[in-house]
This record gives C-alpha cells, structure tokens and sequence, in this order.
C-alpha cells in the first residue's frame, strides 16, 4: 500500500466513522503511526489497527482527516477523480433530467470532502475549503474537465473557512474563459448570475424545488379568488423567489435586500422573463422594512423570509434565534387571513427542531395559528449523507397562518 501513515481511532470514542461520518477529529485519535503532513494521505483505523478509511490530513486542524475512500487499495490520483466526478453527475442526471445547471460536486456528501463545484451551463465555479483538497488540484482540474468538458472554470476561493486551513483567499479563471455573468434556465425561467461577484458561488441552487413551491400560493385570491397573490419577498438576493412568483401568477411582487448589487441583477432577471412590470425593487434593511410596513397597516397574501445564515457559530445561536423570531413574526402580522409565511433558514447552528420553534413561538407572540404546508431541506443536487447533521443546513417551511383572535 502506497499510503503507509496510519492515525490510530481511540477505542472508547463514538463510532462516527463506521455510521458514515466523513469526518475525524483531533480528539479521537490515539496515535499517529509514520510521518503526517499537511495534505498528507493517510491510512484510518480503528485502535487494533483495522482498517476503516483512506483519508487526507491536516494536522493544523481540529478536524485532522477527512475521508476520501473506504478502500484500502485504492489510489487518489486524476482516476480517482474522474470516477467520483462522474458518479455525481450522473447521480444529478437521474434526479434532475434536462437540467443543464445544478451543484455539481457538494462536498463529503459526494465523497469529495472540501470540494464544491456548481454548474452554469457551460461553464464551472469551483471552491476548495481545505489544504488536502487544495493539494490534489491537478486531478481534480483533469477530473473536471474530463467529465464536464467546459468553457471555462472560475475559482471562488474567497471564504474564510481557508484561512483557518493554512491557505490564502483567491478568486480567478482557473481554466479557459468565464464571462461575469452567465444566463441559466430555472424551472422555465430565465436567470442571470454573477460568477465573480455574487454571493457563494454565485446562486443558490439548493432552492430550486422549494421555489417551484410557490405555483399554487399564487393565485386565487381577491373576492371572488381569481386574482394573484400581493407578495412580499424578503431578503431578496437576485430575486429567484420574486421572480417565480410573479411567473406563477402574483399579481404583486415586493422583492426586498440591502445589496444594491443584488438588486440590479435582480431587476435584470425581471426583465429577462419580461416580469418587470409585476416586480417593484427596494434596496432596504429587512427588519427596517418590516417594521415600517407594520405601522402603515400594509397587508400581503405571501410573505416570504430567506435570510442569509444568522447563527454562523454555535455561540452566535441565542442572537440568531431572536433575529429570525423577528422577522417572522414582523411577517406573519403583514399577512391577511389565511395568507401564507414562506420561511427559510441556511444557519447549520439553528437546528430543525430549534426552527420550529422558533416559528411557533413568533406565531404565539403575533396571536397567530399556523397550519403546517410543507417542512423540506435543500434540493436533490444538494444530497445528504445519513448520520452527517452538518449537512442538514437548510431548513424550508410553508405555513398558512390564521388569527387567533
């Protein structure tokens, strides 16, 4: 076997490993057997010296090794790569037939841990987060562009979770040629995203599903239930959620964020689906927004919340948790009866059960009843590996919501 240094697992730890975590701490191993450096493929094992993984190290960091494969013998070269980088996109291709731009490698839950690549048509965006993958790149450049044979590929190394692996922020073309921005196609609509300077990698992908949700909020009502929805759109970033609803009928569409950057594109996504007269831009401090929308006595039938990560350490949670019980219950006073509260949550800390309550406490304080829709997580290009609740982030909730006297 090529990989000879062995991290010894101590005998009373959890078994995290065998159940499918990819991830080993610095606390569970015993010993180290050999030389480990940075980067370092490594050999793990249980504490009588059973093979149970092949990984990368870091011994820089709390999480010292990362999986790469469970079998012994197998080498971490350019195949490696083209093998995991097609298992994924053909796992993409089955879920999600047709669909040209999707997450294309997510990390450990495509056994490819600190790598995120999406796919925008033609063309890659690429995020390496930790210092073994950042030393594998020349197979995992060959790997990508044996698979996906694309135009151009753009590098979005410009997270701070790097830094705390021993590796610089970078942006940059990393292969052949990347406009700025580049037009997708998202359940029949037309969407343009920065590759250079939006948010993440540009878009956010996970929501693909949850945003086709919106078609049956948004119409029937008024009087005699034949008119569109009057939404409200909170947080609004390109205005994926503003767009699709007023493609799905809303009369009415109030699509709010601070970033002035957001919003211009925003306002060009409106125009490119020819949805701009139904679509009014606000470049404003939601919780300001809320609160002023409050006073006037200003109603909507949809109200949509999808804030970015509020709780981004454990310790941060208690604050998070008081912003998002603002803003939803900011949002369920706006709604008229029977209207519906679209919430959303991408903060890891803020754990499901912690988001429903904290819904249900907003909706106590509102004097509000809520009726359950529709509770989900990221879409099928976002998948999950059972027993890893890092990778259950994103939490999504339809919710009618009805007075409570």
């Amino acid at each position: 076997m090529k990989y000879n240094t062995k991290l010894f697992l101590q005998r009373k730890r959890r078994k995290r490993l065998e159940q499918g975590h990819p991830w080993v701490f610095q606390s569970e191993v015993e010993r180290i057997e050999g030389e480990l450096s940075q980067g370092q493929i490594v050999q793990i094992v249980n504490h009588q010296g059973v093979f149970l993984a092949l990984g990368y190290a870091n011994p820089k960091s709390q999480i010292i090794a990362r999986v790469l494969s469970y079998h012994p013998d197998e080498m971490v070269d350019a195949s490696f790569f083209i093998r995991r980088i097609q298992q994924a996109k053909e796992y993409r291709h089955r879920f999600l037939p047709g669909v040209k731009s999707y997450r294309a490698i997510y990390g450990e839950a495509d056994f490819l841990p600190g790598l995120i690549v999406d796919k925008y048509e033609d063309y890659l965006v690429v995020q390496i987060l930790s210092y073994g993958m950042e030393r594998l790149k020349p197979y995992i450049l060959e790997g990508l562009l044996t698979v996906f044979k694309p135009k151009g590929i753009y590098l979005r190394n410009d997270v701070p979770v790097r830094e705390l692996e021993g590796l610089q922020q970078e942006t940059g073309i990393w292969y052949g040629e990347v406009p700025r921005h580049v037009e997708i196609t998202e359940n029949n609509l037309h969407i343009l995203v920065d590759v250079y300077e939006g948010q993440k990698t540009g878009y956010f992908f996970d929501q693909r599903e949850n945003r086709a949700a919106l078609k049956p909020l948004m119409r029937g009502w008024g009087e005699k239930g034949t008119e569109g929805a009057e939404v409200l759109d909170c947080f609004s970033h390109t205005g994926g959620f503003a767009i699709h609803a007023a493609h799905y009928g809303a009369k009415e569409v109030t699509a709010v964020d601070i970033s002035e950057l957001a919003i211009e594109t925003a306002k060009r996504n409106a125009e490119l689906n020819g949805l701009e007269d139904r679509i009014q831009f606000e470049v404003a401090n939601v919780f300001d927004f809320l609160r002023e929308k409050e006073k006037e006595g200003r109603q909507y039938d949809v109200v949509i919340l999808d804030p970015p990560a509020f709780a981004k350490s454990r310790s941060a949670v208690k604050g998070a948790y008081r912003g998002y019980k603002e803003i939803n219950l900011r949002g369920m006073k706006l709604l008229r009866e029977g209207g519906f509260l679209i919430t959303a949550s991408c903060s890891y800390h803020m754990t499901p059960d912690l988001f429903v309550q904290m819904v249900q406490d907003a909706a106590s304080d509102a004097h509000k009843i809520l009726r359950p829709v529709t509770f989900v997580g990221a879409g099928k290009d976002h998948p999950e590996i059972a027993g890893v609740d890092e990778g259950h982030y994103l939490k999504f909730a339809i919710y009618e919501v009805r007075s409570r006297g």
